[in-house]
């Protein structure tokens, strides 16, 4: 099924590039403690130029982890809390007049950095939130029927809290969908808890990465140098039509009222293929799809609200689904 190449069939600047890339991790652990699953998919998004949905409760470095990720890339990031009265401009940006000049000119908003940090997104109205989706989309913001592109690379990065729901405005399918990868940030274990109050007891600062250690390590150069490897990673007809099973699987799931989209299936193929190129592969296998199946569709099914009663959830259906569509050999 798989091709028989390895490596070989990789550009020097696209290995160079990869281990750029996993050296991410041990870097950004120099700030943030036991998040390793959560900086993997990050970097999926990053080669996917897709958006992250990350969910966890409050005080588990995602925050931080998004400003590591930066810092160890040496990309610009900005941060927007979200809140009732934030108006679409605040993110956009807008039009301010110059009593020298007696013009209009642009002024950019926050979502004109390369990683946006959009803080429980879920507090804003509807309005404010669908203001991200032109950006998230067409990379794109328009202003006065101005069109303004977005700088490359661009990923946006939105938090919500999964267990605080009173005043928030749950994000619609369609937004949703717009997310590559819903990310959870669980709570650390004891020995990772403990790791992080002894380097606070030591002194580390989270506002201050650079003397906690935090180096650039990667560079835009190495994410389109790995775009580019990605691009070129095989798939063959039998794991397309392993994504296209699981996907309709989701449409038939009786615990479901809505299964996963064609766009969803694009997805998972897209973060399989990166996460293959990641491990060192040239061509996708069957388990580079279960790897990202969970963060690559959790966000994109519905459940029906007895199955949600009996405490069915959106990662059970999905691992059903992965435990019965036969895997091609």
């Amino acid at each position: 099924m798989a091709p028989t190449t390895d490596n070989a069939g990789f550009a020097g600047d696209a290995g160079t590039a990869r281990s750029s890339l996993e050296a991410l991790r041990t870097e950004i652990a120099k700030a943030v403690v036991g998040q390793d699953p959560a900086v993997t998919g990050l970097v999926v998004a990053l080669l996917c130029r897709g958006h992250v949905l990350l969910e966890g409760v409050p005080g588990v470095a995602k925050t931080l982890l998004v400003r590591a990720l930066a810092s160890a890339l040496e990309l610009e990031t900005k941060r927007v809390q979200f809140t009732p009265d934030l108006m679409p401009s605040d993110i956009t940006g807008s039009l301010v007049y110059d009593a020298r000049t007696a013009e209009f000119s642009f002024q950019p908003g926050p979502v004109f950095t390369n990683l946006l940090l959009a803080d429980e997104i879920n507090r804003t109205p509807p309005k404010t939130q669908s203001s991200l989706l032109e950006a998230m989309e067409e990379r794109q913001v328009t202003v006065d029927g101005t069109p303004r592109p977005l700088p490359e690379p661009f990923l946006v990065a939105a938090t919500q809290n999964p267990v605080e729901y009173e005043g928030t405005y749950p994000l619609p399918e369609a937004q949703l969908d717009r997310f590559l990868l819903k990310l959870t940030i669980p709570l650390p274990s004891r020995q990772d808890e403990i790791d992080v109050l002894t380097r606070h007891a030591e002194g580390f600062n989270p506002r201050d990465l650079r003397a906690a250690g935090v180096r650039p390590v990667a560079g835009p150069a190495d994410l389109e140098a790995a775009r580019a490897a990605v691009a070129k990673t095989a798939v063959s007809a039998e794991i397309t039509g392993y994504v296209v099973d699981i996907c309709r699987a989701t449409r038939e799931s009786p615990s479901l009222t809505l299964g996963v989209s064609p766009r969803g299936a694009t997805a998972l193929l897209a973060t399989s293929r990166a996460w293959a190129w990641l491990t060192g592969r040239d061509y996708v296998i069957p388990d580079d799809v279960k790897a990202l199946a969970l963060p690559t569709l959790r966000h994109r099914i519905q459940l029906r609200p007895e199955a949600e009663m009996e405490g069915v959830t959106a990662d059970s259906v999905i691992n059903a689904i992965l435990a019965h569509v036969p895997v091609p050999r």
